[in-house]
């Protein structure tokens, strides 16, 4: 090896070690910043799915388990409860009373048989209140 040569080598494996000295040192500072980036980075896909609302009229008892786990994939739910009877009523609204409890989420009426169940993520403002009371206007 020529003495020309050996003094290429040493220049060229002096510049790579400060080039990557300066690259990792880059990487340190630019992490805090790019990981700051992607917070703040919200996929339209998943605000798209967070608008869904589902509708269900349960006939039984047993479907109320389905209807907690439209509420558990974080989707609003109507529930009319017309077609059960009272008993049945009561033990479907108290089901899914500790299901939206325990995900965080409300439970309001919305009429005489129909409740809107809502996830953690969902807003209700305002209230319905019951205006016509059947006793007062017979």
């Amino acid at each position: 090896m020529s003495f020309k040569e050996k003094f290429k080598a040493f220049f060229e494996l002096d510049e790579q070690a400060s080039y990557d000295e300066t690259h990792e040192a880059r990487k340190e500072v630019e992490s805090p910043i790019a990981s700051k980036e992607k917070d703040n980075v919200v996929s339209l896909k998943t605000i798209q799915n967070d608008t869904k609302m589902v509708l269900c009229e349960p006939s039984d008892f047993d479907e109320s388990q389905e209807i907690a786990d439209h509420i558990k994939r974080k989707k609003s739910v109507v529930v009319n409860l017309q077609r059960l009877d009272h008993q049945t009523s009561v033990r479907v609204v108290d089901f899914l009373s500790g299901t939206v409890y325990a995900l965080s989420g409300n439970i309001q009426k919305l009429g005489q048989q129909t409740f809107l169940c809502t996830p953690e993520h969902v807003d209700i403002s305002g209230s319905i209140s019951e205006i016509m009371n059947e006793n007062r206007f017979d």
